[in-house]
């Protein structure tokens, strides 16, 4: 059943964005296009690596509002290090996702130890990371040039990038943790009932604290590939990237109330933010309506998801 399920699942959202292409390439004529494919898919790693994270955390019972922050602060960390102490790319690098780890361990200790909820923890870390962001960068845009460049090269003939190959492959790695590892089988456990899991032998706090230390790399990581992107270190990046990583998952079919997601379904859920994005701007949308349009769509997708999967559960129990 539940395999069925999330097959029906994962088709309706193709079926979603193959539709979302096909309105946009008969609204605009230079919509289809390998440039425009190749465009949008080297904007999204970002988002992706941010929407791993939180599917993960989302999976566990739990939610992670900092992630935007942290980004941030991770490529402002990366600028602190190379331009104002001149350290190596490498150490700066690890720095940077040193950071992230460390905000991502502080949101899952506070979560832990003092039974706060991850809603009221991770919003404190979002003010708290994006302070500090701007106290590495002396609230100024440090440009670094190509120092990150190597995210944003391109393979011959392909036009996508490095960061787009490597969001691909922590997808894969996620979904196969998920799905076939005993980590995966704790995380829903944990998710879908804390006490049973508790009662089974399994420590929600461990699994608790992985996820949010996993979010905080991912998103450290996001910020990376952001900064290499752009070739400069803005303290006011990541703004927004937390709902667009949470709505992301949740068009994916992940549950707010934990223990259900698909790492492939919420990378399909980038695809559909990102598709979205990018044909309102090739229609020369303007900003406020495209935000308006983009939140009636994915508040829409989400609801169109509930009905159909309480659709598809109810056949699926009558033929049981």
């Amino acid at each position: 059943m539940n395999l069925v399920r999330r097959f029906a699942d994962f088709l309706f959202l193709a079926a979603l964005l193959v539709a979302l292409v096909g309105l946009f390439s008969g609204l605009s004529d230079h919509f289809w296009s390998l440039q425009t494919l190749n465009t949008v898919a080297n904007r999204i790693p970002s988002l992706a690596l941010a929407a791993i994270g939180m599917t993960f955390v989302l999976m566990a019972g739990g939610i992670d509002l900092s992630v935007g922050s942290i980004s941030a602060l991770a490529g402002a960390v990366f600028g602190w290090m190379v331009i104002d102490q001149g350290a190596p790319l490498p150490v700066a690098f690890a720095a940077a996702l040193g950071a992230g780890l460390a905000c991502g361990a502080f949101n899952g200790a506070l979560v832990n130890w003092l039974r706060m909820p991850s809603f009221i923890v991770t919003l404190g870390v979002l003010e708290g990371a994006r302070g500090l962001a701007y106290l590495a960068t002396d609230s100024q845009t440090k440009y670094l040039g190509e120092r990150l460049g190597f995210l944003q090269g391109t393979l011959p003939g392909v036009g996508l990038s490095t960061a787009f190959f490597l969001a691909v492959a922590l997808m894969l790695i996620s979904h196969f943790a998920i799905t076939r590892t005993v980590f995966g089988r704790h995380v829903v456990a944990v998710g879908t009932n804390e006490e049973a899991a508790r009662l089974a032998g399994l420590s929600p706090s461990r699994v608790r604290a992985a996820v949010f230390v996993l979010s905080g790399v991912l998103a450290a990581l996001a910020g990376l590939c952001h900064v290499s992107r752009l070739g400069a270190a803005d303290p006011n990046a990541g703004s927004g990237l937390e709902l667009s990583a949470i709505a992301a998952a949740v068009i994916g079919g992940t549950s707010l109330m934990g223990g259900r997601g698909s790492m492939l379904s919420t990378f399909v859920g980038v695809l559909i933010i990102a598709t979205l994005e990018a044909g309102l701007a090739h229609l020369g949308v303007s900003e406020p309506i495209k935000r308006v349009v983009t939140g009636a769509v994915i508040v829409g997708a989400v609801a169109a998801e509930a009905l159909r999967t309480g659709w598809v559960t109810r056949r699926l129990n009558r033929a049981n």
